[in-house]
């Protein structure tokens, strides 16, 4: 069987190792050329080494920005399969050659499924027609979840509900999540900011930057940074400054002006 060399774009580093392990599993003749995690280290990749990947295993909200805007600087003529915790760029992501679209949390299945189409497409010049792109869309309102209301935590000897309306803010480090309610307690949850990113409300909660996940109702006020950043002031205040990045300026204003 032929050999099949795989990228991986995703910016979480726990994501990419299960997302990788569970390739592995599925198949032998997997061979992992490249694990990337941002815009710019993606377009410098792929623009030096053309020919160098089969299949590309990509997440969609990186920390530099947009993985299509890889697409905008660079030529990629291989397969991709979206890996993301959104269901809103589906369209999108057929255009940019997209053979499927996973939603996070994955099931392993669903990875096997996308190497099975693959495989099958393999040869192929042509992306997915128009009933393909129907087919999945019916798919995706069809995985649509409730967000969560509540997490259960650990407190010594305890589990506690936690009601996600007392949470300030989700922070990661070191690859460990860590809620802060907003009369600033901490516990650690065993969550992936990916799988918090899914489970959360978008209204309430956004994704400031990879360390960050913020409640609107923490949010105090946001200045003005250097090179058209943002510098956002919570309660409780973190240790570490809130960044919010250029390309997700807007975004953010969007976000805290609905």
């Amino acid at each position: 069987m032929t050999n099949i060399r795989i990228v991986v774009v995703e910016d979480e580093a726990a994501t990419a190792r299960s997302l990788i392990h569970i390739l592995n599993e599925e198949d032998q003749h997997i061979t992992l050329v490249k694990t990337l995690g941002s815009v710019s280290g993606a377009v410098t990749w792929f623009n030096d080494h053309p020919d160098l990947y089969d299949l590309i295993f990509m997440d969609i909200r990186l920390a530099d920005g947009l993985s299509f805007d890889i697409f905008k600087q660079t030529a990629i003529f291989r397969p991709v399969v979206f890996v993301t915790a959104f269901n809103d760029y589906a369209i999108k992501a057929f255009k940019n050659n997209g053979i499927d679209y996973i939603l996070k949390p994955f099931d392993p299945e669903e990875i096997k499924s996308a190497l099975d189409k693959y495989k099958s497409w393999t040869g192929a010049t042509e992306k997915p027609d128009a009933p393909a792109l129907a087919e999945l869309l019916t798919q995706l309102g069809n995985l649509t979840r409730p967000y969560k209301k509540s997490f259960l935590v650990h407190y010594r000897d305890k589990l506690i509900p936690l009601e996600t309306s007392k949470i300030a803010w989700f922070y990661t480090t070191n690859e460990v999540v860590y809620l802060r309610t907003i009369d600033d307690r901490q516990y650690v949850i065993e969550s992936t900011m990916d799988q918090l990113e899914q489970q959360l409300d978008p209204t309430l909660f956004l994704r400031a930057s990879r360390q960050f996940i913020l409640h609107r109702n923490a949010v105090i006020e946001a200045e003005f940074y250097f090179s058209g950043r943002l510098l956002v002031k919570v309660i409780p205040q973190p240790q570490e400054q809130i960044i919010i990045s250029k390309a997700k300026s807007a975004e953010f204003k969007k976000w805290m002006d609905s």
